[in-house]
C-alpha cells in the first residue's frame, strides 16, 4: 500500500527540449535532476478513517501536480516555439514554488538567445525570491544568459561564486574576456583552472593560446605547447592550428612550419593559418606558394583563404594574380562577403589600380566605414586629393561615421595639397567627436599644420598631446627645420633627449635644422651621435649628412661621406649635384650627374632642377641648354616652373637679357613673380633699366606685397644715378606700408651664434669690429680700389657712404670672426639676404689681407673667398 502511494504521488517526468545544453550526453556536463513532490509517509497502524483521509489527500496532490506539469509544459512549449513573451507571462505568474529547475533552465536559455538581459535579469529575480539556490546548472545557465547578453561583469560575480569544475562554463568566461581584448584576465581564469585540478579540452587550449598571441607572451606559449603535448591534443586540429598561429604571431617562422609538417589531417584552417602566417611575417610568395599547394591538393578554399592570398598579392604588387582571385571569388558567391570586398578594394588600390578599386567600391551592396575608409585612401595614394575630400563629405551625407582611420587619411589628403582651411574643418569635427586623443589622429594634424606652414597650429596641437611618442616629437622637429624654424627645431630636439631616445628619422629631421643655420659644430655633434648609434647605415641619414656638410660649406667631407655610402638612391645623387652646383662647382656637378646616368639611376624633376642651376651658378650656357632640351627628348619630363627659372637665371646671368625676355614670352606655362624677378634680377646686373621698369611691372601685378622686388628695381635706379626714381619708389614703398627684410648675419664660434645685423652696435665687441673694417677699408683705397658704392639708395655724399657700407652685417661678421677665431682657421658666415657686391669686393680684400679663407653662404649660393679670389668667378 505504502509502495503504491509512493509512486502515485511522484510526478511524472517532463522532459523540456529547448535546452541547448544537452548536459546528459556531454562529458563536460551538468546532470539536470527534477524535483519531486511531498511523499506522504503512513504508519502500519492507520485506521480507516485515517485511510480515507490519506486517499482524499493524495488525490488532491495529484490534481496539484497535474497543474504544475501544465504550467511547466506550457512554459517550456512557449519556448520551445521562440515565443518569450508567453513564457515570461505564465512564467510571472506560476507559483515559484511549484516551477522546476528545467523551466527557469528553458526561459534563461530563449532570454540568452534573444539576447534579452531585462528578462533574464527579471528571471534571475524570481528565482532569488523563490528561495532556490543557484548552483550548479542553473548557475550555469545564469551565467550563460548574462555573459550571452553582454553583462560580462554580473556574468563573472555568478561564475564566482558557484562552485563547479565544468570546463564548459571556464571555456565561456575565457572566451567572453578574449572577445573583448581582454586576454589577461583569459590567462588569469586559465591558471585559476589549472590550480583547481581542472584539466582543459581541446576549445581551452585554442582560446587560450590564442590569449598568448596576442599579448605576444612567447614563454607561456611554449610551456602550455608542452602540457598540450603531455595531455595528448598534440593532434588535435583545433588546437595545432591555434599553435601555428601564435608561433607565426611571435615569428617563430620555423616553429609554425614544423608543427603543420607534422600534422596529419590538415583541414582549411591549417592552410589558412600557414598562408597567412607567412604574409604576416613579411613572406607573401612563401604564402602564395602554400595557396598553390593547397589547390594541388584539392583542399577546398574558403573566404579567408582569399583574403589572406589577396593581401600577398597587395604586399608584392600581383594585380594579375588578384584580378583572377577576384574573378574566383565572384563565380564563389563570395562578391556579396563585406571582408572580401574591402580586400579587393585595398588590394586594387595598393596595387596602382584605382578604376578596380572604385569599380569594387560602387558595385558593393553594403559599404561599411573600412569600404569609404580604403576608397578614400585609395584616392589619397593617387594624388587626387580633392576627390578624397569629396568622398569624405559624401560618406557623411549618407550617415556613415568617419572613425580615426578615415580622418587621418583626410587630414593627410590635406596636408599633400596644402588645404590649410579643409583640414582646419576636419580638425574641429575631430575635436567636436573626441578623436583628438587618438595619437596618431594628433600626429597627422600636427603633419598636416607644418605642411600647410602653420608651425603655431601644429604646436598646439603638440602640446596637448599627454603622452607623445617618438613619431610626436619627429613630426613637430622635422615641421620646424622644413618651415625654415632652425633654431626652434634644435630646442625641441634638446627637450626630447630628456625624455626618449632619437632614432633614424629624428636624425634625418634635426640635421637640416643644422644646415639652415649653418651650425657646424653642432652639426659634427650630431654626426658623431649617428656613428655612435649606427645611424649612418640609413640611407636618409647619410643623405641628411651630406647635406648639412654641403650647406655648412665643408663640401670636401661632403664628398667624402657620399663616397662611403654603398647604395646610392636618386636623392643621395641629387644632394651632391646640388651641393657642388652651390658652391661654383658646375663642372663637378655635371660629372655626378653623369656618373647617375651610368650608375643606372635615371634623373628627376628635381635632379634636373640641381643641374639646371649648377650650370647656371657657373655660367655653363651651352651645357645647361642640352640638359634643359634632353629633359623632354630623353626623360620624358615636361619642364615646369622651378625649371624655367633657371635657364632664365642662366641667360639674364650671361647677359642675353632680350633672349631671356623672348623665353619667357613663349613658355607654355603662365610666368610666376619668380621667374621674373630672376630677369629683373639679370637687368640690374647688366645695368639695363629700360627692361628692368618693363619687367618690374609684370612683378608689381603678381607679387604687389613683396618689397624684395621694389629694392632691386630701386637698385637699378641707384646704379643709374636716377636718384628721383629711387624717392618715387621709397614713396611708393612707404605708401604700402611695406618693409624690407632686414640683412643679417651670423657666425658660429666656439658653439655659440652671433648675429649681426646692419647698422647695429650693441654687439660688446663692436668698437673693435668697426676699427677693423676702417683699417682695412683705408687700406682698399690706398692700393687704390674703388668700391662701388651706387648700391646705396639714398643720393648722398662718399664719406656716409662708406660708413653705411662699412655696416653691413655680413662685413660685420667677418671681421669678428678675423678678430675672434685662430689664425688658419677658416672664417664661415651666412647671411639671410643675397650678398651685395661691395661686401663682396671686401669679402676677396679681406681673404687676400689677412691670408685666411672666407666662405659667405647667402640666401642663393656659397662664396669660397682666398687670396683675393671668389669661387663663383662673377656667377652670383
Amino acid at each position: 500500500m505504502l509502495k503504491s502511494i509512493a509512486n502515485a504521488s511522484t510526478a511524472p517526468t517532463y522532459h523540456c527540449h529547448r535546452n541547448k545544453l544537452n548536459y546528459s550526453n556531454s562529458p563536460n556536463c551538468f546532470i539536470f535532476f527534477r524535483q519531486t513532490s511531498r511523499t506522504c509517509l503512513l504508519s502500519s497502524n492507520m485506521d480507516l478513517s485515517c485511510r480515507g483521509s490519506v486517499g482524499a489527500s493524495a488525490s488532491l496532490a495529484e490534481t496539484t501536480h497535474n497543474v504544475t506539469v501544465d504550467e511547466n509544459a506550457k512554459i517550456c512549449q512557449f519556448c520551445e516555439m521562440g515565443d518569450l513573451r508567453n513564457a515570461m507571462e505564465f512564467l510571472t505568474r506560476s507559483q515559484r514554488s511549484e516551477l522546476e529547475l528545467n523551466t527557469y533552465c528553458s526561459v534563461l536559455q530563449l532570454c540568452a538567445e534573444l539576447k534579452s538581459l531585462e528578462n533574464g535579469k527579471r528571471v534571475h529575480s524570481i528565482i532569488t525570491s523563490s528561495g532556490m539556490v543557484i548552483h550548479g546548472a542553473l548557475g550555469a545557465k545564469l551565467v550563460f544568459m548574462y555573459v550571452s547578453c553582454g553583462d560580462l561583469v554580473e556574468g563573472r560575480r555568478i561564475f564566482d561564486k558557484i562552485l563547479n569544475d565544468k570546463v564548459f562554463l571556464w571555456n565561456l568566461m575565457m572566451s567572453e574576456y578574449a572577445k573583448i581584448g581582454n586576454y589577461g584576465e583569459s590567462v588569469c581564469l586559465f591558471k585559476k583552472m589549472q590550480k583547481l585540478g581542472i584539466t582543459g579540452d581541446s576549445y581551452t587550449f585554442t582560446c587560450i593560446m590564442k590569449c598568448f598571441a596576442a599579448l605576444g607572451n612567447v614563454r607561456e606559449c611554449k610551456r602550455v605547447h608542452g602540457y598540450i603535448l603531455k595531455l595528448g591534443f598534440g593532434s588535435y586540429n583545433t588546437v595545432v592550428n591555434s599553435l601555428i598561429a601564435a608561433y607565426f604571431k611571435f615569428g617563430g617562422v620555423e616553429s609554425a612550419h614544423n608543427l603543420f609538417d607534422e600534422l596529419s589531417d590538415r583541414d582549411v584552417v591549417s592552410w589558412n593559418s600557414m598562408i597567412n602566417g607567412y604574409v604576416m611575417n613579411g613572406f607573401s610568395r612563401t604564402g602564395l606558394e602554400f595557396f598553390i599547394q593547397m589547390l594541388a591538393l584539392g583542399v577546398d578554399v574558403d573566404l579567408a583563404t582569399l583574403v589572406h592570398v589577396l593581401v600577398a598579392c597587395t604586399n608584392i604588387g600581383n594585380l594579375s594574380l588578384g584580378s583572377a582571385l577576384h574573378a574566383y571569388g565572384v563565380k564563389a558567391s563570395l562578391s556579396g562577403e563585406v571582408m572580401f570586398n574591402n580586400t579587393l578594394l585595398d588590394m586594387y588600390s595598393k596595387c596602382g589600380n584605382l578604376n578596380g578599386a572604385t569599380d569594387v567600391f560602387v558595385k558593393m551592396g553594403g559599404t561599411t566605414i573600412v569600404s569609404w575608409t580604403s576608397i578614400i585612401a585609395a584616392y589619397v595614394r593617387e594624388g587626387l586629393y580633392d576627390d578624397a575630400v569629396r568622398l569624405f563629405d559624401e560618406m557623411q551625407c549618407k550617415g556613415v561615421s568617419p572613425d580615426i582611420y578615415t580622418v587621418t587619411s583626410i587630414v593627410h589628403a590635406c596636408a599633400c595639397s596644402n588645404s590649410l582651411d579643409k583640414g582646419r574643418d576636419v580638425h574641429n569635427y575631430i575635436k567636436k567627436n573626441n578623436m583628438g586623443l587618438s595619437l596618431p589622429v594628433s600626429n597627422a594634424l600636427m603633419n598636416m599644420y607644418a605642411k600647410c606652414g602653420s608651425m603655431e597650429e601644429a604646436h598646439l596641437v603638440f602640446s596637448q598631446i599627454p603622452v607623445k611618442d617618438i613619431v610626436s616629437w619627429n613630426t613637430m622637429i622635422g615641421g620646424y627645420s622644413k618651415n625654415s624654424l632652425p633654431n626652434e627645431a634644435l630646442e625641441l630636439f634638446l627637450d626630447m633627449q630628456k625624455q626618449l631616445k632619437p632614432d633614424d628619422i629624428t636624425m634625418a629631421c634635426v640635421l637640416p635644422a643644422c644646415a639652415g643655420l649653418a651650425a657646424l659644430d653642432k652639426g659634427r655633434e650630431m654626426h658623431g651621435y649617428i656613428l655612435r648609434n649606427g645611424h649612418f647605415s640609413y640611407l636618409h641619414v647619410a643623405c641628411a649628412l651630406v647635406d648639412m656638410y654641403v650647406k655648412c660649406g665643408l663640401l670636401v667631407l661632403a664628398q667624402l661621406l657620399f663616397d662611403m655610402i654603398p647604395k646610392k638612391d636618386r636623392i643621395s645623387w641629387t644632394v651632391m649635384i646640388a651641393g657642388y652646383g652651390m658652391h661654383g662647382f658646375g663642372n663637378e656637378a655635371i660629372s655626378t650627374f653623369n656618373k647617375m646616368r651610368i650608375a643606372g639611376i635615371e634623373p628627376d624633376e628635381s635632379s634636373f632642377t640641381s643641374i639646371l642651376s649648377a650650370c647656371s651658378h657657373s655660367g655653363l650656357m651651352n651645357e645647361g641648354w642640352k640638359f634643359f632640351n634632353s629633359m623632354t627628348s630623353e626623360c620624358g619630363i615636361e619642364p615646369k616652373l622651378e625649371h624655367y627659372a633657371c635657364m632664365v637665371d642662366l641667360l639674364a646671368r650671361s647677359g642675353n637679357l632680350s633672349k631671356a625676355y623672348r623665353f619667357i614670352e613663349t613658355m607654355p606655362i603662365k610666368p610666376d613673380a619668380t621667374i621674373w624677378g630672376t630677369l629683373l634680377s639679370g637687368c640690374r646686373i647688366h645695368h639695363n633699366v629700360e627692361l628692368a621698369e618693363k619687367v618690374a611691372e609684370h612683378v608689381f601685378e603678381l607679387e604687389p606685397e613683396n618689397t624684395w622686388y621694389y629694392v632691386l628695381l630701386a637698385n637699378v635706379y641707384a646704379e643709374a644715378e636716377k636718384w628721383e626714381e629711387v624717392k618715387k619708389l621709397q614713396r611708393r614703398i612707404g605708401k604700402r606700408g611695406l618693409k624690407k627684410n632686414p640683412g643679417c648675419s651670423w657666425i658660429e664660434v666656439r658653439g655659440k651664434f652671433n648675429i649681426f645685423v646692419a647698422g647695429d652696435t650693441s654687439h660688446p665687441q663692436a668698437k673693435r669690429i668697426d676699427l677693423l673694417l676702417k683699417r682695412l677699408r683705408m687700406k682698399m683705397m690706398n692700393e687704390g680700389y674703388n668700391t662701388k658704392m651706387r648700391y646705396a639708395l639714398i643720393n648722398t655724399d662718399v664719406m656716409e657712404k662708406g660708413v653705411l657700407l662699412c655696416g653691413h652685417s655680413e662685413q660685420l661678421a667677418m671681421a669678428f670672426g678675423i678678430l675672434n677665431l685662430p689664425p688658419g682657421r677658416t672664417i664661415r658666415v651666412t647671411k639671410n639676404l643675397r650678398v651685395c657686391r661691395d661686401c663682396h669686393e671686401m669679402g676677396k680684400f679681406m681673404s687676400k689681407t689677412t691670408r685666411v679663407e672666407i666662405v659667405l653662404r647667402d640666401l642663393n649660393r656659397f662664396h669660397h673667398f682666398k687670396d683675393g679670389l671668389c669661387s663663383c668667378r662673377g656667377f652670383w
